[in-house]
């Protein structure tokens, strides 16, 4: 007869114990989809409210202020702060409202929806772990699960906290490693202002509208500026302020990213190049004697940019053997790349290499074959043969500021000393790369 393992009583009498022991409750509300928790120490009350009062030169999450019975508080939109979807409503509507008490400082918090009030075990609480949310995991308590629902219990100490003194901030300027640190993980008080303390206080002297369009675009459309695009971001956001005519520059969904970035595309992005566009292109490539010419062409979509690339090659370099390397980490376009069927309005530029048939025209088999379509995230390791060309348009703007330095550097490592860089008509490399062939279309090459 098996051996039968008796619990003991004391421990599960314990363990009850202390899953029935009550000894935090937290005021539940949702934001996008997800739900959420604070300490009910924190919540002076919970209101319906609107048409709060506009402060000129706020950070960009600071809806304005609201007279809360005499008593004049800043009104934080949360969802904003973490860079999640808002709902746009009438300007009358109002809004789900939490008051807060930190310390001595009160603030009104806009979610989308205030549940109830739970109560839990402390003992219950998990450590955060980003997995769990859409925010920075360094403003999570902790995780808990109660009544079916997975709670996420923000830590309003770290997110509210009120800006740093003039001493402290002199402390972290003269400590750059632990400030580099900082930038690395800072969530959306990132820029010139540490957190949503006063409304109207910004602190520092940079623009705020910039610091948070920078953050928008990034939580919106993976847009990431720096050095190699701030040029464009700066210009842009002069005619995006002039477009408002003094209404909000901010960005509150993608839809505004997305008009945000409109300009900045290069052209035949997601189609055939025209003739134009394949001819400045064709112009700006060198003379190459070799019988064999590679070409890697990360970030290649749904693959119109590689089908272009390849008929424009074919025509510069008749002799040669083209072999183009296109990966994207998209796995849906990726598929349907290879085996893509094109309307008969196609641009003449490629009707020598086209054939039609019953659902449209198709590239000839020599084209084909000269593009190797692959399912690759081009930050992962990638071994290629020595190349002529990488054609990279737009897609380091995607990546963040480190790995776009990692990909240059890939870049350096993959190219020949004669190897061209094409780029975004709006992205310019730093330094160790310099420029060659035409504006319309940036070509780089290294540097010997």
């Amino acid at each position: 007869m098996p051996a039968q393992i008796v619990a003991n009583p004391e421990a599960v009498e314990a363990k009850k114990d202390r899953a029935d022991k009550v000894d935090f409750k937290m005021v539940t509300f949702s934001l996008s989809g997800k739900e959420y928790g604070i300490d009910i120490m924190s919540v002076k009350e919970i209101a319906k409210a609107g048409r709060f009062t506009y402060v000129p030169n706020a950070a960009p999450f600071v809806r304005g202020v609201y007279n809360l019975r005499g008593e004049i508080i800043s009104v934080i939109d949360l969802r904003i702060f973490f860079h999640l979807p808002a709902e746009r409503k009438a300007e009358d509507s109002l809004e789900s409202l939490l008051i807060l008490r930190v310390d001595e400082h009160v603030f009104g918090v806009i979610v989308d929806g205030i549940d109830k009030v739970v109560g839990i075990s402390s003992q219950a609480i998990q450590p955060p772990h980003p997995i769990f949310g859409d925010i920075n995991v360094k403003y999570i308590k902790g995780i808990v699960e109660n009544g079916g629902k997975l709670y996420i219990i923000l830590d309003v100490e770290r997110i509210f906290a009120p800006q740093r003194t003039e001493e402290e901030k002199v402390e972290v300027a003269a400590k750059p490693e632990a400030a580099q640190g900082a930038q690395a993980t800072k969530g959306p008080s990132a820029g010139s202002y540490d957190g949503p303390a006063a409304a109207g206080n910004v602190g520092g002297t940079g623009d705020p509208a910039a610091s948070f369009v920078r953050e928008t675009l990034a939580a919106f459309r993976n847009f990431h500026v720096s050095d190699l695009n701030e040029s464009w971001f700066d210009g842009r956001l002069v005619e995006w302020k002039k477009e408002k005519a003094g209404r909000d520059v901010q960005l509150h969904e993608t839809e505004d990213a997305d008009a945000f970035l409109e300009t900045f595309w290069s052209p035949c992005t997601a189609r055939l190049w025209d003739e134009d566009y394949a001819r400045g292109f064709m112009a700006a490539l060198p003379d190459i004697e070799a019988k064999s010419i590679n070409i890697w062409n990360p970030g290649c979509g749904k693959g119109f940019e590689s089908w272009s690339l390849a008929c424009v090659l074919r025509k510069r370099y008749p002799e040669s053997r083209v072999k183009i390397w296109a990966n994207d980490s998209d796995l849906l376009a990726i598929s349907m790349a290879p085996n893509m069927v094109f309307p008969q309005n196609v641009p003449g530029f490629y009707t020598e290499f086209l054939v039609s048939g019953r659902n449209g025209q198709s590239f000839i088999q020599p084209v084909r074959d000269s593009i190797f379509f692959e399912f690759h995230d081009a930050l992962n390791p990638n071994p290629l043969p020595p190349l002529d060309l990488i054609m990279c348009r737009d897609m380091l703007s995607l990546l963040a500021s480190s790995d776009q330095k990692r990909m240059v550097d890939d870049f350096a490592d993959k190219l020949k000393p004669t190897g061209l860089l094409f780029l975004g008509d709006n992205e310019r490399p730093g330094r160790g790369w310099s420029t060659a062939g035409t504006e319309a279309v940036p070509a780089y090459h290294k540097e010997s």
